[in-house]
């Protein structure tokens, strides 16, 4: 496992950051870094906490934005930046679903699977059903969710 980031704050206003990767030694890790979590955020697996941990991203980028020397050109550089990501991952999607993939992009307000009620469906899936997949290990072997 690699530590894209941590960040942890040490009493009031000392925080700390750290990473396991060396951009003057790799340089594209930041593009891939931005490719492998537009990915990874495209998806429901995160942990259930996604509303708090993209506050968080975002609260990041606000500061990053904040003391930056030239905040218009920064502005621009997201900007363009995010335009190039989002094409990247429609491309994505479509080879995929042309070599016959089916691939789900998901809303951005999914709620938890801890507030998740089966009883709202009409589909049988019972509590512990929905308890099994919460601990995932159907990824772990292989196997199907149901």
């Amino acid at each position: 496992m690699k530590k894209i980031l941590e960040v942890l704050q040490y009493g009031d206003i000392d925080i700390r950051f750290n990473t396991d990767i060396d951009v003057m030694k790799n340089p594209d890790a930041v593009q891939e870094v931005i490719a492998k979590t537009s990915l990874a955020m495209t998806t429901t697996l995160w942990g259930g906490n996604e509303q708090s941990v993209l506050a968080m991203i975002r609260a990041l980028s606000i500061a990053d934005l904040g003391v930056s020397v030239n905040r218009k050109e920064m502005i621009r550089f997201l900007d363009e930046s995010s335009r190039i990501c989002a094409l990247t991952l429609e491309e994505w999607r479509k080879m995929l679903e042309s070599k016959g993939t089916k691939v789900q992009v998901f809303p951005p307000n999914i709620k938890p699977i801890e507030e998740f009620n089966p009883e709202e469906l009409d589909s049988g899936i019972s509590q512990a059903q929905v308890d099994k997949l919460k601990e995932l290990t159907w990824l772990d072997n292989g196997g199907n969710i149901v």
